[in-house]
């Protein structure tokens, strides 16, 4: 007998036949003996009406129902969370773009972290953070089929050769970046510090950052681009630079994969594949299991294809590419994958001199 949180999403709740549906789920859990608890999101469209008549009241956020399923979880001491919602699992990339994208069947903790705050929509980032913390697997199911779905984990239930037995576990995007370059900055102790300073101050996160000789280029959240470029240009004379440049129009791409830690390749594989499709790099930042580069918005879902590809997280070649992989080169035969290449392009100049901050 296990215990268990089942979650279901607003759109598992929208109407009376799919509320049903969602009882005969819990009903059948039952019957075979396991101890249920079910957390429920509003009914679809209902969360934003239902937030206003909340003004005073401290909201997790949307999403917020799958850290609630997992807090009541930890809480009880459960043996897995179950949440259901409108896919069928994690899947290697948005199967929008790329419909040979595979279902995984499972996922470290760390693993789904970097995916969700990158711009993966499956899971809330804190309920990932939390079901780590606690060690508390997660299964992600679909609350419209009876099919497996993709487990959460860490090596202690997955084991650490299935964790390790792809290089590249997934591939996200966020369009919501938007791009400022100030340059002409003096070569002075603190000129950086004159820049994020006030921008933290105003509570404005920063994300990718690349710097050069008397160049800083940095993201923000697209929504607050307006707010930041106030800043930057109200602190013109402290900061000292000569001019402000922004860009609206790029995206975040990450690939994330547990693989990346072991597989010198992994980051050339990216930037050569970027490069043979003529799609530039206009800044880097990476973390022990993630390579993120930003790109121009309108070679996204290219940018999404071609790599999905090199990488082998097609469907069809996923069982041979795991077969392989520990015996290919880690850069040319993974880039052997990849479509036929057009004109390759050099990487930008701060990715040559290596100026990359995070």
């Amino acid at each position: 007998m296990a215990r268990i949180v089942m979650k279901f999403g607003g759109t598992s709740m929208a109407g009376i036949e799919r509320i049903r549906a969602v009882a005969k789920r819990v009903k059948r859990e039952v019957e075979t003996g396991n101890e249920v608890a079910v957390v429920v999101s509003a009914m679809a469209g209902e969360t934003d009406r239902l937030v206003q008549f909340c003004r005073d009241s401290a909201t997790l956020g949307r999403g917020g129902s799958d850290t609630s399923a997992v807090a009541v979880a930890a809480a009880l001491g459960a043996d897995r969370c179950d949440i259901y919602t409108d896919v069928a699992g994690v899947y290697t990339t948005d199967p929008r773009i790329v419909p040979r994208a595979r279902k995984l069947s499972h996922v470290s903790y760390e693993e789904m972290l970097e995916l969700a705050s990158v711009g993966a929509k499956v899971l809330q980032t804190r309920s990932v953070g939390l079901a780590m913390r606690h060690r508390l697997p997660i299964m992600v199911l679909s609350s419209f089929e009876d099919a497996e779905g993709t487990l959460i984990a860490g090596e202690e239930v997955i084991g650490k050769a299935r964790m390790e037995d792809q290089v590249i576990t997934g591939i996200a995007y966020d369009r919501h970046e938007a791009k400022i370059t100030l340059t002409g900055l003096p070569d002075t102790p603190g000129a950086v510090a004159a820049i994020f300073g006030p921008l933290a101050e105003a509570g404005i996160s920063v994300d990718m950052i690349v710097q050069s000789a008397g160049i800083v280029t940095f993201t923000v959240n697209d929504g607050e681009l307006a707010r930041a470029l106030d800043i930057i240009e109200g602190a013109k004379g402290e900061i000292g630079y000569q001019a402000l440049d922004r860009d609206p129009a790029v995206c975040k791409l990450s690939v994330v994969g547990l693989g990346i830690k072991s597989h010198a390749g992994a980051a050339a594989t990216l930037f050569r594949t970027l490069a043979e499709r003529d799609i530039a790099i206009l800044a880097v930042s990476t973390s022990e299991i993630r390579v993120s580069v930003l790109i121009p918005e309108d070679a996204t879902e290219l940018a999404v294809r071609v790599l999905h590809t090199a990488y082998g997280l097609d469907a069809e070649e996923a069982r041979r590419s795991r077969a392989s992989t520990a015996s290919l080169a880690p850069d040319r035969d993974l880039v052997a994958l990849a479509p036929p290449p057009a004109a390759r392009v050099p990487l930008p100049t701060a990715a040559r001199q290596g100026g990359f901050l995070r």
